[in-house]
């Protein structure tokens, strides 16, 4: 009888052991292991401009690549300002051609006919002066006469120089370097106005800058909106993150760069993801996280960025559980 009661209390002190073990691994493994939620950070696309949205080409739940079409305003007044400008470029430019080219053929053969008069009217001065110089010495012409020759004759060879100047400023643009100047400042302005221009149009055709899913469509066509008024909310998958909350004897564990087990009903056993944030405030127990033994004590949000093609499986508002990997474990 008494060694059956000796064997019965070793049996009890064995299960104690066991029972004691077990609640101990369990506490260290709950220690380790936080509970938190899926969060995103979306990003919506909205106009650069105000006016009336014409089209979206997207619903809610469609997948997007960078550059595809999202939605469209009307482009009517935009499109006519960019013809606009287009014309008034293409006459600045052709005015410049002109002031840069050569005068025309036309042009140079009058002022060489012109100069080849001036050139007669100038050998005549010259012999009409010889003559009145001639005939002054034997009293035939006064020495007014003799002047007057003289002058119409400095007179002539002056009419020829301005006209010889005259015919190579219009074989050369050189002389009308201020106007070609002025005329390429004003081309400047108008392809600056047209580029303008063109971006403004351009900007009433919408595209997604990111691979995405579609999360929400805020407006519909017919809808006049203001310049940045969200259109299309967009979810990038390298956007979703997650959410969880350690109490302050955890924090010496968890910093920037950490990497963490994140575990849900549907999630595959090998999810990762890598601790992005550690808030440096401590806040009360935020009411999604249903735990009697942290409710009403002081706690501090950490962020982590899920890593991997599996991170497309977490939804925002999920419920997860994250756990510390153990030190040299690689995010997959």
């Amino acid at each position: 009888m008494r060694r059956a009661r000796i064997l019965l209390l070793a049996l009890l002190a064995i299960a104690g052991a066991a029972v004691g073990a077990w609640w101990w691994r369990s506490r260290a493994t709950d220690a380790a292991a936080w509970q938190g939620y899926v969060e995103a950070d979306y990003v919506r696309v909205g106009p650069t401009q105000q006016g009336l949205l014409t089209s979206v080409t997207v619903n809610r739940g469609d997948r997007v690549e960078p550059g595809s079409l999202l939605f469209t305003q009307d482009e009517a007044n935009d499109r006519a300002a960019r013809d606009e400008a287009a014309a008034r470029l293409a006459e600045a430019e052709a005015r410049l051609a002109n002031l840069s080219a050569t005068s025309r053929e036309t042009e140079i053969a009058q002022a060489e006919a012109e100069l080849a008069e001036l050139r007669a009217l100038k050998d005549r001065a010259e012999k009409d002066r010889a003559r009145a110089e001639a005939l002054v010495k034997t009293g035939a012409a006064t020495v007014q006469q003799v002047d007057q020759s003289r002058a119409d004759a400095l007179s002539a060879a002056a009419r020829v120089q301005a006209s010889e100047a005259k015919r190579e400023q219009m074989r050369s643009p050189m002389g009308r370097q201020q106007e070609i100047a002025a005329q390429v400042a004003t081309v400047n302005e108008a392809r600056a106005q047209l580029a303008q221009a063109e971006w403004r149009l351009s900007q009433r055709r919408v595209v997604s800058p990111v691979t995405a899913l579609v999360a929400e469509v805020y407006a519909r066509p017919g809808e006049t909106l203001a310049a940045g008024a969200p259109v299309v909310e967009l979810l990038p998958e390298e956007n979703i993150l997650v959410r969880f909350f350690v109490p302050e004897t955890a924090l010496p564990q968890l910093r920037p760069g950490v990497p963490v087990a994140v575990g849900c009903d549907t999630c595959p056993p090998d999810l990762r993801a890598e601790i992005s944030f550690v808030s440096p405030e401590a806040e009360y127990t935020p009411p999604v996280i249903y735990s009697e033994s942290t409710r009403g004590k002081l706690v501090y949000l950490i962020e982590a960025r899920p890593h991997g093609e599996k991170r497309g499986i977490l939804k925002p508002g999920q419920p997860v559980t994250v756990r510390l990997l153990e030190a040299g474990t690689a995010l997959s």
